[in-house]
């Protein structure tokens, strides 16, 4: 059983900062892609950034140059630092992660619950 769980959301002025950490628990043999989606009222979810296990990361157009996504291998952690924060970054965070459940590499996909992130004077 895998869990993931976000944690760091909250209620921020327009240029302020935020950092959501995603920390996996259960029984995992290693993290290929970990993702961080968004999700605002009446919008479809979208996807924000992405890390792979050697460090490659992608953004969104949207956020490049504002969000950071780095990872802690060993405390299976993701983090998602935001600057710069602007009012249509409000949404529901949601962390995803591409885990490894056995020896044999096996892996499936698994969500945490989300974080909410208000950005608003």
């Amino acid at each position: 059983q895998v869990q993931l769980v976000e944690s760091g959301g909250g209620l921020v002025q327009p240029g302020g900062s935020l950092r959501l950490s995603c920390a996996a628990s259960g029984t995992i043999f290693g993290i290929n892609l970990m993702n961080w989606y968004r999700q605002a009222p009446g919008k479809q979810r979208e996807l924000v950034a992405v890390i792979d296990s050697g460090g490659g990361t992608d953004y969104a157009d949207s956020v490049k140059g504002r969000f950071t996504i780095s990872r802690d291998n060993a405390e299976n952690t993701g983090y998602l630092q935001m600057n710069s924060l602007k009012p249509e970054d409000t949404a529901v965070y949601y962390c995803n992660a591409d885990v490894q459940i056995d020896i044999s590499h096996r892996s499936y996909y698994y969500w945490g619950q989300g974080t909410q992130v208000t950005v608003s004077s």
